[in-house]
């Protein structure tokens, strides 16, 4: 399942810079996650990093985009093999 950031982002920054398949950017009010990119850090981390730096626990998991922890590696190698 992809994350999402809800409205109670404060645009703080720091979890942009904390995506290793930059999933996240600035959104008209504030900071967005594209759900095709993002693995919540499977293949990179145990745990989703945004979700570790947010200071307001703004991002929860999206239920617009169910995927197993199969279907988010797949996704994972997918995004590594178009950066090469």
């Amino acid at each position: 399942m992809a994350l999402k950031i809800t409205d109670e982002c404060i645009n703080c920054d720091v979890c942009e810079p904390e995506c290793p398949n930059e999933a996240i950017s600035q959104g008209e009010e504030y900071y967005v996650i594209d759900p095709l990119r993002c693995t919540q850090c499977v293949g990179h981390f145990d745990e989703p990093q945004c979700q570790q730096v947010c200071p307001v626990d703004c991002i929860p998991l999206d239920p617009d985009f169910e995927e197993t922890q199969e279907a988010l590696l797949a996704k994972y190698h997918a995004l590594q093999a178009k950066a090469k």
